[in-house]
């Protein structure tokens, strides 16, 4: 059976025993170093009782630690929960609008400050005639056609890709360190895998499609830049005649 990484997060329980025992043997020496100590002479010696040095501490030192820390653990897993829910969008299990413009954000500045630019993409999908499925089916039915296209997206990209829903029917999704062309593969790849997803909604089939806009970089550039331009695109592949594919370059100065 493989060997498994103890949690030494700190929402691992691990963490918790650990720090216990720790915690229980540092009062066992500091017990012994408070009672062996004279302050009058400056010297060291045993203390009238140096048992005592260890049964108190071990009965008074496990309980009120172990108590201690795991409301310390449960606060952090408390704190991490808020952090997933205020950046997380709560139908679909993507990054809301906030998030995911802030992290691409992040990540661009990082890379504008290295010397070698990796470059990637960023992608702008839209469900193609959304309305007519709420209008048709529910809007019940319509969110459940909203998490299946973002299953498929995520589905579709590799875990560091960033997948985001804008607002609606949009999704945004970042590429970092992809060139041109393999961007292309996986605005693609993404798009043939929505129009192969089954929703058959009261057991009759709909297809469903999307329309993708995206914006390549290979040099500094601005989420502002990449979205205004990956957004033109959008509506080009949408005038075009939707359920497809327009990527252009993002053509910034260096």
């Amino acid at each position: 059976m493989p060997c498994q990484r103890l949690d030494l997060s700190s929402r691992g329980k691990p963490r918790v025993y650990l720090l216990t025992a720790v915690g229980t043997l540092f009062c066992v020496l500091a017990a012994f170093a408070i009672d062996s100590y004279s302050f009058e002479t400056g010297t060291w010696r045993w203390g009238d009782e140096p048992l005592n040095n260890v049964v108190i501490p071990l009965m008074l030192a496990p309980p009120l630690l172990f108590f201690l820390l795991s409301k310390l653990r449960e606060l952090s897993i408390a704190h991490a929960e808020l952090l997933n829910v205020a950046s997380t969008d709560a139908l679909t299990a993507c990054l809301n609008r906030r998030a995911f413009t802030a992290l691409v954000e992040g990540y661009l500045e990082r890379v504008g400050q290295q010397q070698e630019n990796t470059g990637g993409a960023l992608l702008v999908l839209d469900i193609d005639h959304f309305k007519a499925v709420n209008d048709g089916f529910g809007h019940d039915l319509g969110d459940r056609a909203l998490r299946l296209v973002a299953d498929t997206i995520k589905a579709s990209v590799r875990e560091i890709d960033l997948v985001g829903r804008l607002g609606g029917e949009e999704f945004g999704v970042f590429l970092p360190d992809l060139d041109p062309v393999r961007a292309g593969l996986v605005a693609e790849r993404i798009r043939a895998a929505v129009r192969a997803a089954v929703f058959a909604p009261h057991g009759r089939p709909h297809p469903l499609s999307i329309s993708v806009g995206g914006a390549t970089f290979d040099r500094r550039a601005t989420f502002a830049d990449l979205y205004r331009m990956a957004d033109q695109r959008l509506y080009a592949a949408k005038n075009a005649g939707r359920d497809r594919v327009d990527i252009i370059p993002c053509a910034l100065a260096a």
